[in-house]
């Protein structure tokens, strides 16, 4: 009985031992993992560049009361396209007819006492004459002239303010443009200053945008190159589709924002079917070329603590972790500023599944295939 089961224990242990051989010979038999890989070239890449913009029209004015009144016309509705000159609103002109009217009661007047004055020196000057009375009066009578000259200007300054007031009251368009809301009907009663509408010219369009120190350096290069399609700024609406017209960068601001570190420009776009609206939101994209580009796709980029790591494929295609210093993010590439070299071979997709020192078997993609899909 006793070699029976020293008999079953010896081929348990050797069952044991030939399951153990043949795992070990398994795992290590297992093939390293295929992984696409890029290898990285330095480059002259033109690329665009996306900014959050704000879009103003050419002009936009607000139409302000000057006087206060009861609104009697509105001549316009809201949306209504306008031409320079055309009347906006009316406002009861009855008060200003009567200034009107007073100031030029009071420069008549005025004028009237100036002849007055005038007819009684030239008595008081034949008086000290013939010495029947002393030049004391006739200096008293040119006096009187002086006074009534003076009352003639200032009645006449009355009744052009008159003039200008009672103008208020009939409002017009300063320029050709499109009438935005109008918050005051008819009969309502404004005071100097209330919002009538606002007028905006949508001839053309600004859109401002703040580009970085790094970015407006570039940007300036590229301008020296004179290549006319570096001028060309396209517009990306709200709706993600790009405007039909492309605009051109006409200014910049004179300085940076020291707290932001950037710099305001400004485009101007076509409108000629008035698509675009005072206040729209979009996004511009700026044209620029950078020589001798090391570029990486972000997809291949992973962080550790604040830090940009990729995998770097060795000769012997093991993985390293290596650190970089990134120059600037473009959509969904990074512009390599140092930690890489052109030549190096990284890992581009499936960094999740492989740890620093593991095999692969390495799949090459042409890194221009993947510049010229996202661009």
């Amino acid at each position: 009985m006793m070699k029976y089961y020293l008999y079953l224990t010896a081929i348990f242990l050797i069952a044991i031992t030939g399951c153990t051989v043949k795992g070990g010979t398994e795992n290590t038999g297992e093939k390293p993992i295929t992984l696409p890989v890029v290898r990285l070239e330095e480059k002259d890449t033109v690329l665009q560049q996306g900014y959050v913009t704000d879009i103003q029209a050419l002009q936009n004015v607000e139409i302000r009361a000057k006087v206060p009144g009861f609104i009697d016309k509105i001549l316009v509705d809201e949306g209504q396209a306008v031409t320079k000159g055309q009347p906006l609103f009316i406002i009861n002109d009855a008060e200003y007819q009567t200034q009107l009217s007073q100031s030029k009661a009071a420069l008549a007047s005025a004028v009237a006492e100036a002849k007055t004055a005038e007819l009684e020196m030239k008595r008081v000057k034949i008086l000290v004459e013939k010495n029947i009375i002393s030049k004391t009066e006739l200096e008293l009578a040119e006096a009187k002239i002086k006074s009534a000259e003076a009352k003639i200007s200032e009645a006449r300054s009355l009744e052009e303010n008159a003039k200008i007031r009672l103008s208020y009251t009939y409002i017009r368009s300063p320029f050709n443009g499109v009438i935005d809301r109008i918050p005051f009907k008819v009969g309502s009663l404004v005071t100097e200053g209330n919002l009538l509408t606002t007028v905006s010219n949508l001839e053309a369009m600004y859109a401002y945008f703040n580009v970085s120190e790094n970015e407006y350096l570039r940007y300036m290069k590229t301008k020296k190159s004179n290549k006319p399609s570096m001028d060309d700024v396209v517009l990306v609406l709200a709706d993600g589709t790009e405007y039909a017209y492309k605009g051109d960068i006409e200014t910049m601001e004179s300085e940076f924002d020291e707290n932001t570190g950037s710099i305001a420009f400004r485009a101007k776009f076509p409108n000629p079917e008035k698509i675009l609206k005072h206040g729209a939101s979009g996004k511009v994209k700026l044209t620029t070329e950078v020589s001798s580009a090391l570029m990486i796709p972000q997809k291949a980029v992973f962080e550790i603590q604040d830090k940009n790591y990729v995998f770097v494929v060795g000769k012997d295609n093991k993985v390293t972790m290596k650190n970089f210093a990134p120059q600037t993010r473009i959509d969904e590439f990074i512009i390599v500023k140092s930690g890489l070299s052109a030549g190096d071979t990284i890992v581009y997709e499936g960094i999740q599944s492989i740890r620093d020192g593991a095999s692969i078997t390495p799949r090459y993609v042409q890194s221009d295939s993947l510049v010229a899909a996202k661009l």
